[in-house]
């Protein structure tokens, strides 16, 4: 659910930074990504509910733990994305907040991957990371066919949301083979 809301987002962050190139075709190509993977995590959702009979108390505490030290390193990522936008605002330099976005997105990854046991979010932090920084070198505008757009936002807005897709597809994938 988290892969797919903001892989949307990030989607979205492109779409806006690309103008008119591609429209309406990346809206609606986004649309559907996120329509197939929201209907995918719906359904893991159900497959859960029917599960949770089976969960031993312990078990349970045990993802009560989880989630709870889920819940810390995703509001300290929020706080990380919170500063970094009052820094870039009082520094006139908000060009540079969705580069060190992604690469807080990407860094949060790490501990995931650790608290889940999940090493395909190694990737995904790296992948985030460096298109975080390979964003930050590119320049602001540029032209395309004709179209005005703003280089960095389109860069790195398509490529967090692919990868983010890709994760929640994985996830998703991974899920379903061992139910």
């Amino acid at each position: 659910m988290f892969m797919t809301f903001f892989g949307a987002l990030w989607a979205a962050i492109g779409i806006i930074g690309s103008h008119e190139l591609g429209a309406p075709w990346l809206l609606v190509f986004s649309g559907i990504v996120t329509l197939i993977l929201l209907i995918g995590a719906v359904s893991l959702f159900g497959k859960a509910r029917n599960m949770n009979d089976a969960v031993t108390p312990k078990e349970r505490e045990q993802w009560k733990k989880i989630n709870r030290k889920f819940g810390l390193i995703f509001a300290l990522e929020g706080l990380a994305i919170l500063i970094a936008s009052v820094i870039c605002n009082i520094f006139n330099h908000f060009e540079a907040f969705f580069p060190i976005m992604a690469i807080i997105v990407g860094i949060h990854f790490f501990p995931l991957a650790r608290l889940f046991r999940e090493n395909f979010y190694y990737g995904t932090g790296v992948v985030l990371c460096i298109l975080g920084i390979i964003t930050s070198l590119l320049p602001i505008n540029a032209t395309l066919s004709g179209i005005s757009l703003i280089a960095t936002s389109t860069f790195i807005g398509f490529g967090s949301a692919l990868t983010l897709w890709v994760t929640g597809l994985r996830i998703w994938i991974s899920i379903l083979q061992q139910i």
